[in-house]
């Protein structure tokens, strides 16, 4: 007898290459623009030298894991609970974003500055970051409407995905801050002179929440 043949195309992978490059070119763009971690990090390297604001930017990496971590949990949970209801996480973030975005934009910015504070040890200034970013709701809140975004329950493990995700933002954040601690000074004198760049900080970055929420809401679910 006959036989057919059945072929069985590879198994796909865990992320889309477009999503993928989407969610670092956010989170890139999200880090350039001038934001609470960066005006901290820069603060601390001023007042207390470059090993002081690498730590600043350690603290506020740790606590930003910390973040997914707990996202990873939660959602795992939901996803559990029936694949409807992870969708409805997902518009809900789209949707949260979206949000985020019209609040930028229409809030009122001022010139960007860069706060005086006084030096502390570099253990402290991460015990510090560490608790700011921990407590921080907006963070937490960020997280779990970020992530699910760019995940998929048919390319594997959802709390994989997202663990992934967020292991991404938070080594590209840890450079980014690294970065700066190293070059705080000439940064707060670019800063010093273009502080008018904190009038558009808002409507940049609510551009962004808004186009990213939009086109996460409408695209096509696999």
């Amino acid at each position: 007898a006959d036989t057919i043949a059945t072929t069985k195309g590879p198994p796909p992978t865990m992320f889309d290459a477009n999503q993928l490059i989407i969610f670092i070119s956010v989170v890139a763009l999200l880090l350039i623009v001038p934001g609470p971690a960066v005006i901290l990090t820069l603060a601390r390297s001023i007042s207390g030298g470059a090993r002081a604001g690498v730590a600043t930017g350690a603290g506020i990496a740790i606590g930003d894991m910390l973040h997914t971590l707990a996202a990873v949990i939660g959602l795992s949970a939901v996803l559990m609970t029936s694949s409807l209801a992870y969708e409805v996480v997902r518009y809900l973030g789209a949707a949260y974003l979206i949000y985020l975005g019209i609040v930028a934009l229409l809030e009122r910015t001022q010139d960007l500055d860069v706060p005086s504070i006084p030096p502390i040890a570099p253990v402290r200034a991460f015990r510090q970051a560490v608790i700011i970013e921990i407590l921080n709701p907006k963070t937490a809140l960020f997280f779990l409407a970020f992530l699910p975004q760019f995940t998929d329950p048919t390319r594997g493990a959802i709390w994989l995905q997202l663990l992934i995700l967020g292991t991404i933002f938070v080594v590209m954040s840890f450079a980014f801050t690294s970065l700066l601690a190293l070059c705080a000074a000439r940064i707060s004198k670019w800063i010093g002179r273009h502080s008018s760049i904190g009038r558009w900080q808002g409507k940049f970055i609510g551009g962004i929440y808004i186009a990213l929420g939009l086109q996460l809401a409408f695209q096509e679910r696999r």
